[in-house]
């Protein structure tokens, strides 16, 4: 207290003491004043000397603005893709059963070998059912020529009616059993369904086959008939529709195929809550295979005239409002800052479209967006194109 109230009187008599003499002392109280003396003094040199560089830079004409770059707001066309996750599957890949029992006579084709709808892929013992279609066929033709006399005889009025009838009946009966044991014979041969490749010989010659499970001889597979089905998510309902465009991307292959939606479907799965797309992929190569994945891309959305912004440079006030700073009454590379409020819809990699608060030819500050402020004067160093 002694001490203090010597300070206190030497400042009374005009003799400040210095920082040495205040350490000297020791006294803590009197230490934290003087910080808190020389921190006020700064603070107030430091605003004198902010007015001053304000006041010398205007009257000298050089004036120390902030540095940013721009870019040309522009409108054009924008294509938004969803993007999913598809395997490829083809309609045309079935395994080829016989269709009567019996061993397995004769097989024509190989593993790999492309064959054309209708082409004999191999053939059943009949077990004597072509004699019995060759006499079937004797009796046919006997029956034919009595009945074409029968009839020319009833047309002359010579004979009964009865007679004429009679042959006309026995006559259509054995046409009928020619044809259903053509039928039944036919079905001794194993046909190829529609033009593929033969992925599989299943039964060797000399096997017994027989209808039904087990029994598979051959599997065909059409890869010239490809598709891709994807689950699309049912808040997509209205952007995706048939005929749109889709980017079908292959992993393995390092390839990409463009092609359009086929078909959508009309049922909402309830256990994902997403409804199925349909899109055909072309296979001239041949090297799409059943179940391959890819990445598919689908538009779900387009525009003619969007105008793309850089997400880097859109901030976000305490409102939750999204806005970007644009430079206004640009003049000799130097314009004013303004903040602009803005809508924004879809994204697409790095760029978002801005649906509201910039237009065409607008310049958005990039560099520098987001360090400058309101209604602050800057210097443009570049303009560029929004592409």
């Amino acid at each position: 207290m002694i001490t203090a109230a010597f300070i206190l009187s030497s400042c009374g008599e005009g003799k400040e003491l210095s920082v040495s003499d205040l350490i000297a002392t020791g006294d803590l109280e009197t230490l934290r004043a003087k910080k808190t003396e020389i921190s006020d003094q700064q603070r107030a040199i430091e605003k004198d000397l902010k007015i001053l560089d304000s006041v010398i830079a205007a009257k000298s004409g050089v004036e120390k603005l902030p540095l940013v770059t721009t870019l040309t707001a522009k409108a054009e066309k924008f294509d938004h893709f969803l993007e999913l996750q598809g395997d490829v599957k083809t309609k045309q890949n079935v395994l080829i059963y016989p269709e009567m029992p019996g061993t397995l006579k004769r097989v024509y084709v190989k593993e790999g070998q492309r064959v054309t709808k209708g082409q004999l892929l191999a053939s059943i013992d009949d077990g004597g059912m072509g004699s019995q279609v060759s006499q079937l066929k004797t009796q046919a033709a006997l029956a034919k020529t009595t009945f074409e006399r029968q009839k020319r005889l009833w047309e002359q009025k010579i004979g009964s009616e009865i007679q004429f009838l009679q042959a006309k009946s026995s006559y259509e009966a054995t046409e009928n059993a020619v044809k259903q044991a053509q039928s039944q014979l036919g079905k001794s041969t194993i046909r190829a369904p529609f033009s593929g490749i033969i992925d599989d010989v299943i039964k060797d010659q000399g096997n017994v086959v027989s209808p039904g499970p087990g029994s598979e001889v051959f599997r065909i597979v059409n890869l010239s008939d490809m598709y891709i089905t994807v689950d699309v998510p049912e808040n997509n309902l209205s952007g995706i529709t048939k005929g749109k465009e889709a980017k079908v991307y292959f992993p393995v292959l390092g390839d990409t195929i463009i092609s359009k939606i086929r078909q959508t479907g009309n049922f909402i799965n309830p256990s994902n809550r997403a409804f199925s797309v349909e899109i055909p992929v072309p296979n001239k190569k041949g090297n799409i295979k059943p179940n391959l994945s890819a990445r598919v891309s689908l538009n779900d959305y387009s525009s003619d005239n969007a105008i793309l912004v850089p997400q880097g440079i859109i901030s976000e006030n305490a409102d939750g409002e999204q806005y970007v700073y644009v430079a206004v009454d640009a003049n000799d590379n130097k314009a004013v800052a303004k903040r602009r409020i803005i809508k924004t819809g879809k994204t697409q990699g790095s760029l978002v479209e801005a649906l509201s608060g910039i237009q065409d030819g607008d310049l958005l500050i990039k560099e520098g967006a987001r360090t400058v402020k309101e209604g602050q004067n800057v210097q443009i160093l570049n303009t560029e194109s929004d592409e």
